[in-house]
């Protein structure tokens, strides 16, 4: 029998919350099935298994960091859509640093085109046609950005920035002023 009151959705929710609070690693059926009081067993009515539930977890992850995304940048261009996008990212895996590393989470093929990633994708070459980069170069700005943006990130969720004066923030701005000028000098005109 389905227990009340336990839904996918609820379960995805509660599995990213989890997440946030003691790392992606660490959800599990078994410790959502303790969240809820529930055994284990019964939270297979609502998700196949733990692959299932992380996969849940990381489209979710992928769509609220998308809908994020999409309203920072929303009216902006060039260094302005720029920097709004990376702060968005940026200020996502700070609050919800499980659901970032979620957003992570290797998707089979057919998910990650279905997912909220190629949302992220056409945003970041949104705001890359403000530089008019032609291909390669729009590509390899994808991917310069988003190993930027995460490596950042990631950076400074393991405390890598924590051992010196200089604020995280203020080498952040430099970044993004940096990354600017490198897009600038690409530009196709």
């Amino acid at each position: 029998m389905v227990r009340a009151g336990l839904t996918p959705e609820r379960l995805t929710l509660a599995g990213a919350e989890l997440a946030d609070e003691a790392g992606f690693g660490e959800v599990t059926l078994s410790a959502l099935a303790r969240r809820f009081g529930v055994k284990p067993a019964s939270l297979y009515a609502h998700v196949k298994n733990s692959h299932d539930l992380k996969t849940r977890i990381a489209l979710f992850a992928l769509e609220e960091l998308a809908d994020r995304v999409a309203d920072a940048v929303a009216g902006r261009a060039g260094k302005d859509a720029l920097t709004a996008f990376a702060n968005a990212y940026r200020d996502y895996a700070r609050a919800h640093p499980g659901r970032y590393e979620a957003a992570r989470y290797r998707l089979d093929p057919q998910t990650a085109a279905a997912s909220a990633g190629v949302r992220h994708a056409q945003m970041t070459r949104a705001i890359l046609r403000g530089y008019e980069l032609a291909e390669p170069d729009q590509t390899h700005a994808v991917r310069m950005l988003g190993s930027v943006f995460h490596g950042y990130a990631s950076l400074e969720a393991a405390g890598g920035f924590d051992h010196t004066d200089i604020a995280a923030q203020q080498s952040w701005a430099w970044t993004l002023d940096c990354l600017d000028t490198a897009l600038r000098s690409r530009s196709a005109s």
